[in-house]
């Protein structure tokens, strides 16, 4: 997948910490109540105006981050008024870079995504088919660094079923496996006290920093289905569920002090060569 660079950076600094940040945006769809799965479902398949004040309002929020992981992202359907939602939000935050992977196309009716937004440079972005009776699951994954200094970052959407999870998560353990310092996020769609997900944290060396944080749904939320594992290298220094109602989902965030061994540089971001320019993102003469 090629690297796609939004704007040339002035210089770029030594990263000795990391805000990393995960969210289901729920197509840029702001849920409040269980009802809203009814009475705004079409959402999901058709444009209506408030999708575009809902992403502005995701785009300010996400932009203090410096790794952030989205799920449930349109490529640019019929739904989106066929703008790529992961550049959207990676212009409009000034992320340098942005990486999207659709993993179930629908052609003009949705473009089903994860999207990958920050400052840094990937030496190699890969897109991975999840196992599942249903196709349409992925994990896009970017290395970056070289060698030791490597950093493994994955974003996910795990399936609803059981079943499948057990196989998507027999491959995300082979897959993290072949790496030393490894971030792995997303929405698992399970907590982290089901015997599949504990099984997937005997079989590697990811732990989370978290057991209680309750995500879902974002009015009332009740369960843990988002989550960020790391390795054990990556201290992590903070955790934080934000109380964000731009989706059916709460995001949550890491500060993670890096290990010595771990040589990674960002981007200094300058608001003057990204301005919140909407008529350039969409492409509107």
């Amino acid at each position: 997948m090629t690297v796609n660079t939004l704007y040339m950076a002035q210089q770029a600094y030594p990263l000795q910490t990391l805000k990393v940040l995960t969210y289901n945006i729920q197509v840029g769809i702001s849920y409040t109540s269980y009802r809203h799965y009814l009475t705004r479902s079409w959402r999901h398949v058709l444009p209506f105006p408030g999708r575009q004040e809902n992403l502005d309002s995701i785009a300010r929020f996400i932009s203090k981050f410096d790794i952030v992981g989205l799920q449930e992202v349109d490529a640019g359907s019929l739904r989106s008024s066929y703008i790529n939602q992961a550049r959207y939000l990676a212009q409009m935050a000034s992320f340098s870079n942005w990486y999207v992977q659709t993993n179930r196309n629908l052609g003009k009716i949705a473009q089903h995504s994860l999207g990958l937004l920050t400052d840094l440079h990937a030496g190699r972005v890969m897109e991975c088919k999840l196992p599942g009776r249903i196709p349409g699951r992925g994990a896009l994954v970017a290395l970056f660094g070289e060698g030791a200094s490597e950093l493994m970052v994955g974003i996910i959407h795990l399936s609803l079923g059981r079943r499948a999870r057990r196989r998507q998560f027999d491959f995300l353990t082979r897959l993290v496996d072949a790496h030393e310092h490894v971030l792995l996020m997303g929405d698992f769609n399970c907590r982290i006290d089901q015997p599949e997900f504990q099984t997937f944290l005997d079989r590697t060396h990811l732990c989370s920093p978290e057991r209680e944080f309750h995500t879902y749904p974002s009015w009332r939320p009740v369960r843990g289905l988002d989550h960020i594992l790391v390795t054990p290298d990556l201290k992590v220094e903070r955790t934080h569920v934000y109380n964000a109602g731009y989706s059916d989902h709460l995001p949550i965030a890491l500060e993670i002090s890096l290990p010595s061994s771990l040589q990674l540089t960002a981007d200094h971001r300058n608001p003057l060569m990204m301005p919140f320019d909407k008529k350039r993102v969409i492409g509107i003469d």
